[in-house]
């Protein structure tokens, strides 16, 4: 996953329909029957689409997939989404709850963290937790370590409650009858908190997650691909050594199995010289992404 996250903002309705594989008239008359789209407009009038919009569309898919009438489909999507992160203001509440879990994050209190987040899970999508509460807080350690400004006790203790909450979140992932996606973290890549997010994402797409963690092994990763025979494999790092260092291993693995490149280290450059593709989206849109193009 890319660090930009603007990749899918301000698009058009050719643009969107382009970008999610449905065609435009039926995007429209989603947006017209079931308010599924949240559309900004230009001070000309144009409708503006965005990574909210590209999600929403996404689980929809996901739930006709499942047979799901397209009316009920609706309902259940616009429900999932009660807060768009790429929609204007947030509730106060929910930036309350927001600058609460991170205060207690940052101050070593573990039940009020505790308590945050679970204030926030109550009122919200977990895809607007993630967005907006979760993701934020982890760009802003990895921000402090670039500025040689991390407590390394404070950032291993949010690092720890943070995973525990989401993997708690993560239970039977694995199961279903959806495509599996494999994550792994390349060697020696320890930081393993975003792939999670991804994968949460990615589950709630109807998709199986198979998670082997942080400093996986290349050779683990082929031999469970061989397996598991995965739909795609989502390997993530957050510098291009962890990459480069292992790009005959990284073009084996690629040959056998759809392999994507995330994260801070991964580049359309690396992902072109071992044969991989590379997510440069932010989280939620690359799991959107991965969802839409295996629907198409």
């Amino acid at each position: 996953m890319g660090t930009a996250g603007e990749q899918a903002r301000h698009l058009r309705i050719s643009e969107l329909s382009g970008r999610v594989g449905v065609s435009a008239e039926l995007l429209r008359a989603w947006e017209r029957r079931y308010g599924l789209l949240n559309p900004r407009r230009t001070p000309a009038g144009y409708r503006l689409y965005g990574s909210g919009d590209i999600r929403r569309v996404a689980r929809m898919r996901a739930h006709l997939a499942a047979g799901v009438a397209a009316a009920e489909a609706a309902q259940l999507t616009l429900a999932e989404f009660v807060a768009d992160p790429a929609g204007g203001q947030e509730p106060q509440t929910e930036m309350g709850s927001i600058e609460a879990l991170h205060r207690a994050l940052e101050g070593f209190q573990e039940g009020a963290a505790h308590a945050a987040f679970d204030r926030l899970l109550a009122s919200h999508s977990l895809e607007t937790v993630l967005a907006e509460a979760v993701l934020p807080y982890l760009r802003g350690i990895g921000d402090r370590w670039e500025q040689g400004e991390a407590v390394i006790g404070r950032e291993h203790f949010a690092s720890a409650l943070l995973r525990g909450r989401l993997l708690g979140l993560a239970r039977g992932w694995g199961e279903g009858s959806g495509p599996r996606a494999l994550l792994a973290c390349a060697p020696d890549e320890q930081h393993d908190l975003g792939l999670i997010c991804f994968g949460l994402a990615l589950w709630r797409y109807g998709w199986r997650i198979t998670f082997l963690g942080a400093d996986t092994p290349l050779q683990t990763a082929l031999e469970t691909a061989r397996t598991l025979q995965p739909a795609v494999i989502v390997m993530s790092a957050s510098v291009p050594e962890h990459l480069t260092a292992h790009a005959a291993e990284l073009s084996e693995l690629a040959a056998a199995v759809a392999l994507e490149l995330a994260g801070a280290g991964a580049s359309h450059e690396i992902a072109e010289r071992v044969g991989a593709a590379y997510l440069e989206q932010d989280t939620l849109d690359a799991a959107a992404s991965i969802a839409l193009r295996a629907a198409s």
